[in-house]
C-alpha cells in the first residue's frame, strides 16, 4: 500500500539551493560609506563592555568596538589579533569589522 499523502507533502517542500546569489569570502565589501577610512591594526587590549585598544602601522592607537555581524556570530578577538577597522572622520571610536 502506496501513501500518496506522504510523497505530495515532500514534493511541495523541496527546493533546490541557488548558490549564485550567495558571497564568496573574497567578495567581502567593508561599508558602502566612502566617508570612513579603513585601517589594519593589531589589537594590544582587551577592555571591558566589548571594547579593544588597536595600534596602528603609524603608531597611533584607538579604541574600537565590534561590528553587530561580529558579536551574533560570536567570533572571538584575543590580543595580538590583526583586524580591520573603519575610522570615522571625526576621530571617535574606530569600529572593528573584520579578524584577519
Amino acid at each position: 500500500m502506496s501513501s500518496n499523502f506522504n510523497n505530495n507533502k515532500n514534493k511541495s517542500k523541496s527546493k533546490k539551493s541557488n548558490n549564485k546569489n550567495k558571497k564568496k569570502r573574497e567578495d567581502f565589501e567593508v561599508s558602502n560609506n566612502e566617508d570612513l577610512e579603513v585601517k589594519e591594526g593589531r589589537v594590544i587590549e582587551a577592555l571591558p563592555a566589548a571594547l579593544f585598544r588597536v595600534k596602528f602601522a603609524d603608531g597611533k592607537d584607538l579604541i574600537c568596538f565590534l561590528r553587530g555581524k561580529i558579536k551574533v556570530f560570536k567570533i572571538k578577538i584575543l590580543v595580538g589579533d590583526k583586524v580591520l577597522v573603519e575610522i570615522d572622520p571625526y576621530g571617535g571610536k574606530g569600529r572593528i569589522v573584520r579578524r584577519m
